[in-house]
């Protein structure tokens, strides 16, 4: 690292501090967490008082609150300050805030310039299309008037009419939105008005801007993303490869993730497979370059059954998925590589020590978001407290959970009933798959409501899931 004894603030909560915390660890760091009193049961805080004792945790309010987050910050002394994903993560103000106080602090991700050059997602479509890089089809800016965004709405029907789509659908998005938030679809002009309408009042409570994307709705799509690593000077720039992320809730949140995005090898498909997970890398490469990109970041696409790619939008933070691109990745033969401290030294000063030709690729990884959730009823969010959560150790298994070992957690209502990440490594698809299935036949779930009905999760859609991953 630098000369500077650098001890880092987790801005965050549940698995993702763990996984920062035993990423500073690794890297000899100090650390110290946050925790709120929903989550007092986290198995986070027994990680912080077992490695860095009381100094290592503090109790907040909230975990949006940027006074009291940078308040604790100097109660602790800490240097610098890590956002995980969600809350802070792709606040640009919070990170210039974080570099520009009486106090700076080193922000662990990419500088808020070119979060708030790539978080609005209008932005990030004009710099792709200067580039050359393919988007999807529709406005390349904010649009707030409604006579302008219905003619946008129009001429898109109209060119797929021409296109002979059998499905019409145009789809509005918040451009200050994110994560599934702010997005709605019409079939049919004569709902757009009323629909825009309601989107912008909906972006402007939610995200303080009203500024909306109008593009085209692409049905039977992969869901791809590509994974960068800037180091601190936005001058030098590696990819891990890809990842494809199709399988998702009704909400188009994410459930199972697999790395690369492909199996040209394994599945006939009727595109070149290879040329488009080349492409899209390059692609998102090129982007990077020319936004000096400094940190860990994800090129997300979507990719048509024709293999035409187009991209969607840039995430400026670490991904939930960052572990799979890890597991199938070396650098000068040492594997598999954790993102998450990469992000940390690079973020610190040090250089990146290697190359392109030094990365290399190896098998297949899985990820499994197991989640408290009821999948037939689209997937709503289940509430009470998990009693057992057991698995069988195995070489090609990999656990990330807040839940502890033998007590009982009651999941807090207040956040994202997610229980743990599990992430399943093979040297191929088909091994990959088997493996996966047999890590949630042998998966022990079980837990309480307080009227006493049974736990709810969504392993038996994730073993459903299993059998077409990679199918186009």
């Amino acid at each position: 690292m630098s000369a500077t004894r650098h001890k880092v603030l987790i801005a965050n909560r549940g698995e993702i501090a763990m996984r920062i915390a035993r990423a500073c660890i690794k890297l000899g760091l100090d650390f110290a967490c946050l925790f709120t009193k929903e989550d007092a049961q986290s198995g986070h805080l027994d990680l912080a008082r077992e490695k860095g004792g009381d100094k290592a945790l503090y109790r907040v309010s909230s975990y949006h609150d940027a006074n009291e987050i940078l308040s604790v910050a100097d109660e602790a002394g800490a240097t610098a300050v890590h956002p995980g994903y969600g809350f802070f993560a792709e606040d640009f103000r919070f990170a210039k805030r974080v570099v520009k106080r009486n106090r700076p602090l080193v922000w662990i991700g990419p500088g808020w310039r070119v979060i708030r050059e790539l978080g609005d997602k209008i932005n990030t479509k004009r710099l792709a299309r200067g580039l050359e890089v393919p988007t999807v089809p529709g406005s390349d800016r904010p649009v707030y008037d409604e006579l302008e965004a219905e003619q946008i709405a129009s001429n898109l029907f109209a060119f797929q009419a021409e296109q002979g789509f059998g499905h019409h659908v145009v789809l509005l998005k918040a451009s200050a939105g994110g994560g599934g938030m702010g997005i709605e679809e019409i079939d049919s002009l004569d709902l757009f008005r009323s629909t825009f309408r309601r989107l912008r009042n909906y972006a402007k409570r939610t995200f303080q801007d009203s500024g909306v994307l109008i593009e085209q709705r692409i049905f039977d799509y992969n869901h791809l993303e590509v994974q960068i690593l800037g180091d601190s000077s936005g001058s030098n720039h590696i990819h891990f490869g890809t990842r494809n992320c199709s399988v998702q809730s009704t909400g188009r949140q994410k459930r199972v993730e697999v790395a690369p995005g492909f199996a040209p090898k394994e599945w006939g498909y009727t595109f070149d497979a290879a040329k488009v997970l080349n492409d899209i890398t390059e692609y998102s490469l090129r982007m990077a370059r020319e936004v000096r990109y400094n940190s860990v970041g994800t090129w997300e696409w979507i990719v048509t059954p024709k293999g035409d790619p187009f991209l969607m939008e840039v995430n400026t933070r670490i991904q939930v998925e960052n572990g799979i691109s890890g597991m199938i990745s070396s650098i000068k033969g040492e594997g598999p590589i954790d993102l998450i401290a990469e992000q940390i030294r690079t973020a610190l000063g040090q250089p990146l020590g290697y190359s392109q030709e030094d990365v290399s690729f190896d098998g297949l990884s899985i990820e499994y978001r197991l989640i408290a959730e009821d999948p037939a009823e689209k997937f709503s969010p289940w509430a009470g407290a998990v009693e057992r959560f057991e698995w069988k150790e195995q070489p090609w298994l990999t656990m990330y959970t807040q839940v502890p070992n033998g007590r009982t957690y009651d999941i807090p209502t207040e956040y994202d009933p997610n229980l743990a990440l599990a992430i399943i490594k093979g040297k191929d698809l088909a091994e990959a798959k088997a493996r996966g299935v047999e890590f949630l036949d042998s998966l022990v779930l079980e837990g309480r409501d307080k009227s006493g009905g049974s736990l709810r999760s969504n392993i038996d859609f994730l073993r459903e899931q299993t059998a077409h991953l990679l199918e186009f």
